[in-house]
């Protein structure tokens, strides 16, 4: 096994962490958090099936199309039940409905569901980046909900990690056509070794700040 693939699957350990620690917690979690772990566990199905195809040599582009489309509806809801009435249920809707009519005619007309869906990926990164920075805001607001002011170090960890994760990952999903086509194979491998690592990051602080929330729950 290469390098590059070695720490492609190494990274898949975070996200299986996390998953079982979402399972584990599910029950004794807050609302807000219930919804995140749809996302988790959407990202766990799917990033574990990606892993099999890719090393069956089976094309994974589509799971990673279906992911994008899913994925952002499951974000925006648990960004809606954070900002609550901060964030209108027409703004909700137009946001999940306008995504993924773009993702549908990307994925048929555009970028065909066998090849890397960069627009897709580009403007999901630029909708959750403009809503974790909305939360950074409303975190940091004195009259935030008591169950929020409960869990807020908790939020404030997820909501980094995503930041992180789609800040630091919008170049490579921007370039990602020319990177897979005009870059050499080293070089690719590089490329996918630092979007694994930005990966990592983003599940640590998952993990950090669901344990943030079960210090808070009762014994």
């Amino acid at each position: 096994m290469s390098l590059t693939n070695t720490i492609i699957t190494i990274s898949h350990l975070p996200i299986a962490v996390t998953v079982i620690n979402c399972i584990w917690a599910y029950r004794s979690m807050c609302t807000s958090l219930k919804m995140f772990s749809f996302f988790v566990f959407l990202s766990g199905f799917i990033q574990f099936t990606s892993l099999i195809l890719f090393f069956s040599g089976k094309n994974n582009m589509p799971l990673l199309h279906l992911y994008v489309a899913l994925s952002v509806p499951c974000l925006v809801s648990f960004y809606k039940k954070i900002l609550g009435n901060h964030i209108s249920n027409t703004v909700t809707w137009s946001i999940v409905l306008f995504f993924l009519l773009f993702t549908i005619i990307n994925s048929m007309f555009i970028q065909s569901i066998n090849k890397f869906n960069s627009n897709a990926l580009v403007l999901e990164s630029i909708i959750i980046i403009i809503l974790s920075l909305f939360t950074f805001i409303y975190l940091l607001n004195d009259t935030m909900r008591e169950r929020e002011v409960q869990n807020k170090k908790s939020l404030n960890w997820i909501n980094s990690g995503l930041f992180i994760y789609y800040l630091s990952c919008l170049l490579i999903y921007y370039y990602g056509e020319m990177i897979l086509f005009h870059f050499s194979r080293s070089s690719v491998g590089l490329v996918w070794i630092l979007h694994s690592f930005f990966s990592i990051v983003m599940y640590t602080c998952f993990l950090i700040g669901l344990w943030k929330h079960s210090k808070t729950q009762p014994l």
